[in-house]
């Protein structure tokens, strides 16, 4: 292993160190080669990021969508300056309408102007297959419309707020047909594939369609972006006179994609301002501005190319990797600088070569092991199922494979072609901190050994305290169109997230009893009707779907409600109030026009009849909302009402959105216990004790259970982005721990003194753990300008993190090594 080494490094110092200008040169023109790919950088703000990947509650929902046409809509809310129903605010209406549907990729708009009106005033039942009444036919009563869309239990709450001041269009976007070909193709292969069905051939097409369908979102994904941008000219054109918020997934969709390239400009911007003003407050010297500014800049440009050249999509999730890689690449890039500094402050005539070989040499060990130990926290990711965050872990690891590949060749190669520098101070402001912090340790070492543990403590009573449950509206700023949008569809309009509730007829014969007089009737006229009533559509089983109906809207984070019930009660109504019988049921089925049909029942009954669709739209902005705890009361009402779990499927959006939230829990576990089970095991290779790695650890524990119980003491849930805090604080903040060891390993031989070697360490590789935290957490800290709230505490809670976990490392670790002396018996003094 030793000959292995030597020989590395002899290749390392023949191609590096003594052939600076060629390195440079290769090194531009690999990284001017992957820039050239950064025109295939893209972006991804699907759907399919924020849900499990291969979820089968997933699977389910694209069917049960294309099985009832359930299609691609914006909701566009609209509160007029004047009364809605008066004849000037339709007019306006109308021409909002209009202008709305001429825009190209708008397949048709829906509003109060085309719904058809039954009571205004009432028809008859058979009446139903007339074209009926709308206010868009000039002798229809307002007022009548007025109390119809107010009372009805079809429109109200649904298209209408319950003051009747704000309703709501329906913008319809046309199909997409390719997309929806490549989407069925690549699910009905990765079927087969996990059924272990596909031949070679196969896995060759699913390879195709997979990458034809990452090609087609992006394409795809312009096409509605441009849609919706046109559709919000068209609104702002009426926005003088009414108040209008516009949501809908799409337009979600959209925004977030804004915010993605939003964010990564803003963070890289950010972060480059900060990285530069922070080296020219520790180093005073151009040089060590600028060579640790290329360092960063080349690493990033390289990873946008390498990301452009494998196709790997930003999400929203990974989106701040930018200001994450110029973090990590800084703090590498710090520990080399300070280390050359302090050689040269050490031997101000030696040759600059020298002095590189012997910084390179001194630092490779241990930035080695500490870009390992952040790539394992990165790399647990993947266990979370979650794709966007798997793709963060991803793009992370080879980020800081490729910031490592770059700093040391850049590094030595630039310094190398450089004019030596004058020698810095050796002692500074920073060094008088930190050996202040040495001090203060050596004096109260015990004091803060029982302060770690009481801290475990607390933070571990924090953790039990932990929860999933957020509310995807809070996940905006309040000012964002997407938040202001939501908050009104869910407070005027019956809810914002879908949850559909699917009910199938129990696999039974009917009882074959003898006809009475009334079936005699209408026998011979059934068999005749393609659209012949199903299993629900007899009085006993509409008083059935009445009651399952009834259920959903008694519980309180449900808002409006639509299903066959709907239906059988405007029936009802139009019936003279009274319940319907067998023959008024296929009676009804029959005389339905089209339009009434599409809107009242292909949506919520199988083609034959036998199953069912409980529509229901969830109040995300309700205080009381555990999505997992209503799931559950769903399912365990439905039980109660006499069905088996064979016979009904809860399911939507909010299902999909919960399957994901419930998994971060357990994939918060497996992701720590992964990291720490990791870096345990790099410590006993590296400091080849297990005392040494026990010691070690043990302060890195502590940032993570520190942040985690604040987040559990403060009721800050779990998500996507800060279920990645606690593995990212261990992976980052043990690179303190492994350069302090390493350095305490190398000064304790001089004189086998614990304290002299504790202040020798604080003196040297304290001042860089010092700067380098210093980078991360103020790093972090820009993510707040984010207008993604998980970004937010994302970057505020790492850098709370990294903060203790400094804190640790110069207070903590050093008290646990006067403790424990690992490395033997102090010398006598």
């Amino acid at each position: 292993m030793d000959t292995m080494k030597g020989v590395l490094w002899r290749w390392y110092e023949q191609l590096v160190l003594k052939r600076p200008w060629l390195v440079l040169l290769a090194l531009f023109l690999v990284i001017a080669g992957l820039g050239s790919q950064s025109g295939n950088f893209k972006l991804d703000a699907s759907a399919d990021s924020l849900v499990l990947e291969d979820d089968d509650d997933l699977k389910f929902f694209r069917t049960i969508n294309r099985r009832y046409g359930v299609a691609e809509f914006l909701v566009l809310t609209w509160s007029p300056d004047e009364a809605l129903f008066s004849h000037g605010a339709l007019a306006r209406l109308r021409n909002l309408k209009q202008l709305i549907t001429q825009t190209d990729g708008v397949q048709r708009v829906m509003s109060i102007l085309d719904l058809p009106l039954l009571d205004s005033p009432r028809i008859k039942l058979s009446e139903l297959s007339d074209d009926p009444r709308t206010l868009e036919m000039p002798d229809t009563d307002l007022s009548l419309a007025q109390r119809e869309f107010l009372t009805s239990p079809l429109y109200k709450d649904l298209v209408i707020s319950a003051d009747g001041k704000t309703t709501m269009l329906l913008i319809f976007l046309d199909n997409d047909p390719h997309y929806d070909a490549l989407l069925s193709e690549r699910e009905a292969l990765r079927d087969r594939r996990n059924a272990g069905q596909l031949d070679e051939t196969g896995f060759a097409r699913l390879e195709e369609v997979s990458r034809q369908f990452k090609d087609y979102q992006v394409v795809s994904s312009k096409k509605r972006s441009a849609i919706i941008k046109d559709i919000r000219q068209a609104v702002d054109r009426h926005r003088s006179d009414a108040k209008m918020f516009l949501g809908g997934a799409p337009m979600i969709v959209a925004d977030m994609i804004d915010m993605i390239e939003s964010d990564l400009v803003v963070f890289g911007t950010s972060v480059v301002l900060f990285l530069i003003f922070l080296l020219i407050v520790i180093f005073r010297d151009p040089r060590w501005v600028i060579l640790p500014m290329m360092c960063c800049s080349l690493t990033v440009a390289a990873m946008i190319g390498l990301l452009g050249l494998l196709d790997w999509r930003v999400t929203v999730v990974s989106s701040n990797f930018v200001a994450l890689l110029l973090i990590i690449a800084m703090s590498m890039t710090i520990h080399l600088c300070v280390r050359m500094r302090e050689l040269q402050a050490a031997s101000p005539d030696a040759p600059t070569r020298g002095l590189l070989n012997e910084t390179v040499h001194f630092m490779f060990k241990p930035c080695v092991y500490t870009s390992l130990t952040t790539i394992v926290a990165f790399v647990s990711l993947v266990v979370s199922g979650i794709r966007p965050v798997i793709d963060f872990g991803h793009i992370m690891t080879l980020g800081i494979v490729l910031a490592f590949m770059i700093i040391f060749t850049l590094f030595p190669s630039f310094l190398g072609v450089l004019p030596k520098g004058k020698s810095p101070l050796k002692n500074d402001f920073t060094t008088r901190i930190t050996l202040g912090f040495a001090h203060i340790t050596q004096r109260h070492y015990r004091v803060f050994s029982i302060a770690g543990l009481v801290l475990l403590a607390v933070s571990a009573a924090g953790i039990s305290r932990l929860e999933v449950e957020n509310r995807f509206i809070d996940y905006f700023h309040d000012g964002t169109e997407i938040h202001r949008g939501m908050l009104e569809i869910d407070r005027k309009l019956g809810g914002t997230t879908p949850l559909d509730v699917i009910v199938r007829a129990p696999e039974q014969q009917p009882a074959e009893d003898e006809p009475d007089e009334e079936e005699d009737l209408y026998d011979d006229y059934l068999d005749d009707t393609e659209d012949a009533a199903g299993y629900w559509m007899t009085p006993p089983k509409v008083a059935e779907v009445k009651r399952i109906h009834d259920f959903f809207e008694r519980q309180g984070e449900i808002g409006k409600v639509m299903s066959l019930a709907t239906l059988l009660r405007l029936a009802e109504m139009l019936n003279k109030d009274r319940p319907l019988n067998d023959f008024d049921l296929v009676l009804l089925e029959r005389v339905l026009s089209d339009d009434i049909k599409d809107i009242l029942y292909n949506p919520y009954v199988s083609e034959d009849g036998n199953e069912l669709r409980f529509n229901m739209r969830v109040i995300d902005s309700n205080q009381d909302l555990k999505r997992a705890e209503l799931i559950e009361r769903v399912e365990q009402g439905l039980r109660g009402l006499g069905y088996e779990d064979a016979n009904f499927r809860v399911n939507g959006m909010l299902v999909l959105y919960n399957n994901m939230l419930q998994s971060l829990y357990e994939s918060q576990i497996m992701t720590i216990g992964m990291v720490f089970l990791a870096i345990m095991g790099m410590f006993i290779i590296l400091f080849r004790s297990l005392l040494l790695a026990v010691i070690a650890i043990l302060p890195n524990i502590l940032p993570a259970a520190l942040v985690l119980g604040f987040m559990g003491w403060r009721a800050i849930p779990l998500d996507m982005m800060t279920i990645t805090i606690a593995a990212i604080s261990v992976g980052i903040a043990v690179d303190n721990t492994i350069h302090y060891i390493i350095r305490f390993k190398r000064e304790f031989p001089q004189d086998r003194n614990y304290f002299a070697a504790i202040d020798r360490c604080h003196k040297s590789i304290g001042k860089a753990m010092y700067y380098t935290s210093t980078t991360i957490i103020f790093g972090f800290s820009i993510l707040s300008l984010s207008n993604f709230i998980p970004t937010i505490y994302f970057g505020l809670l790492t850098g709370v993190a990294m903060l203790v976990a400094l804190l640790a490392s110069l207070t903590l670790l050093p008290s646990l090594l006067l403790i424990f002396k690992p490395l033997g018996k102090p010398a006598p003094q």
